[in-house]
């Protein structure tokens, strides 16, 4: 087991060692003081002494966390799908990705509140570069996926992430979440890429691929924000592509969009969890024996359950009809929902950079686009 010991959580015997080491430390201050305004710092600092696992850290601590975050920057979370899940089962969560930490643990306070099983996470080793963050992670059920690293170096990381992945699946009886791509869909073109289905596939212990996935039950996840709170973020990437130019993030990039995602407005947010794939990898199994083409259908049918189940809010229909300068869902959001994303529009961008203004309606829009294009293939 060692040989995922640069990748996995904390085990519950470190848990208490790992929170006596940050339990003074600023950050954790005012994480615990956002989350309970009315404690004394005595009394939560105690609590957080007494804990020594991972569950007792994420229910006692995270899951109020996220409550409260919920309260002071959304109108609430609402899901759907959840009933397909069986208690006590593990499954492969493949998720679009709009949010660096809300999207992960959005989906844990819905399976916690739901009664099943909560995932281990994928996150970007860039993104917990930070002691206080990488310790936070690690107490959260995060496992890390190394990144700037050289094609040798990157062959051994996926084939040792891929094992990890198997091994929570199938030896733990954890659930697993990872994105259906690297990094944030930064312009709401959800895609799968085929390449994370490639490396999940390194863990198979079957002959045939298809068996592996079905075995360690596929599910899409599909989560939606009515307001992005880091959209504005994302445009400068949105711009450098337009040119041509390789992006370079700031120094502190990544730690400001986690804020933002945090405690940015998002007003609706719905997470909607997908057929668990059975039947459907049988028939790819059936059609191809090709393993590439077998997996290229497996990201089609994710990318095809994602859209399906995507919920659309008032933001992407706005956005939709000012970019193609019509009125044909104005049944779906009101004027004043209009002038409100207006406003948002003129507060965050300069409105004399088309490209910019472009980038952002597109965000916004493409989930209309996309679900337009995906009915139109089903009646094709």
């Amino acid at each position: 087991m060692q040989k995922f010991d640069a990748i996995r959580p904390f085990y519950d015997s470190e848990i208490n060692e790992a929170i006596l080491n940050v339990v003074h430390h600023p950050m954790m201050k005012s994480l615990m003081n956002f989350t309970f305004p009315e404690t004394p710092d005595e009394d939560w600092k105690d609590q957080l002494k007494k804990t020594h696992s991972i569950r007792d850290f994420q229910c006692n601590f995270i899951y109020h966390t996220l409550l409260k975050v919920l309260e002071k920057s959304s109108d609430g979370l609402t899901t759907s799908g959840f009933e397909k899940l069986e208690k006590g089962e593990s499954y492969l969560f493949i998720s679009n990705h709009r949010d660096i930490l809300l999207d992960t643990t959005l989906l844990n306070v819905a399976l916690f509140e739901h009664g099943l099983v909560m995932t281990a996470s994928a996150i970007g080793d860039n993104l917990v570069k930070k002691d206080f963050l990488n310790i936070l992670a690690k107490l959260n059920r995060n496992f890390l996926v190394q990144r700037g690293l050289t094609p040798r170096e990157m062959l051994g990381s996926s084939k040792t992430l891929s094992e990890y992945i198997s091994h929570l699946l199938q030896h733990e009886s954890r659930s697993v979440w990872i994105a259906q791509r690297e990094g944030r869909t930064k312009d709401g073109n959800d895609a799968t890429n085929p390449g994370v289905l490639k490396m999940v596939g390194m863990g198979s212990d079957e002959d045939n691929l298809m068996d592996y996935f079905k075995k360690i039950k596929v599910v899409p996840v599909s989560i939606s924000y009515e307001y992005d709170p880091t959209d504005v973020l994302k445009i400068p990437q949105l711009l450098a592509e337009a040119n041509n130019e390789v992006y370079i993030k700031e120094k502190n990039e990544d730690f400001m969009t986690l804020l933002s995602g945090v405690m940015g407005q998002k007003k609706g947010i719905h997470i909607h969890i997908g057929d668990v794939l059975d039947t459907e990898i049988d028939a790819i199994k059936d059609e191809f024996t090709n393993s590439n083409k077998q997996i290229q259908a497996l990201a089609q049918l994710i990318d095809d359950s994602i859209i399906e189940n995507y919920k659309l809010w008032p933001t992407n229909y706005i956005a939709y009809d000012i970019l193609n300068k019509t009125s044909g869902y104005s049944n779906m959001y009101t004027a004043d929902e209009k002038s409100l994303f207006e406003r948002r529009l003129e507060m965050r961008i300069d409105a004399e950079n088309p490209v910019a203004l472009q980038g952002l309606l597109d965000m916004y829009a493409n989930p209309v686009a996309n679900k337009l294009k995906y009915k139109d293939e089903l009646k094709g």
